[in-house]
């Protein structure tokens, strides 16, 4: 897997330290693949389950993703990010999801090399911004977010649930 296409790896926007991660797109479901988000997504979300083969492979698969995957100096897999794509009539929207380091390999740089990632992907997909949500109490993203360049939008984050039908 290589960094981004210019080689920069995202260090050298919002910062001059070096970036200790290798940034690429998961192009296949490979059982390190598996394992990774097995170690990563309760990380993320006390409340999801880990993705399955399956569900790993339709992200991959989609034409409205890119899975990228951060890689440490040993090759092992210590984050990730999803970017989605999709057209709208106003032109091409772009959203981060879904971005998680490994605690062992937070403060590193990786978050930075997956974001820049995504943000170049979006440019050449002809995206004009790149949006995302983080959570308040999560400090040092929501830092690295604002130091990358994002900012704050004055908009209101609705999230609609059905409620779920307890069966007999």
């Amino acid at each position: 897997m290589t960094g981004r296409p210019d080689g920069d790896n995202g260090g050298g926007r919002g910062g001059d330290r070096p970036v200790a991660a290798t940034v690429g797109e998961a192009t296949s479901v490979t059982p390190e693949l598996v394992e990774a988000f097995a170690r990563l997504v309760p990380q993320l979300s006390s409340s999801s389950p880990p993705p399955t083969a399956e569900e790993l492979g339709q992200i991959v698969d989609s034409p409205a993703s890119v899975l990228f995957v951060a890689r440490d100096g040993d090759g092992r897999i210590v984050g990730s990010l999803t970017l989605a794509l999709f057209r709208v009539p106003t032109g091409v929207r772009a959203w981060i999801e879904d971005v998680v380091v490994d605690g062992s390999a937070r403060g590193a740089g990786a978050g930075e090399a997956l974001t820049m990632a995504a943000v170049d992907r979006a440019e050449a997909e002809g995206a004009k911004s790149v949006d995302l949500t983080s959570r308040p109490s999560r400090e040092a993203a929501n830092r690295l977010y604002q130091r990358l360049g994002f900012e704050a939008r004055s908009t209101n984050v609705y999230r609609f649930q059905r409620p779920t039908v307890e069966s007999d």
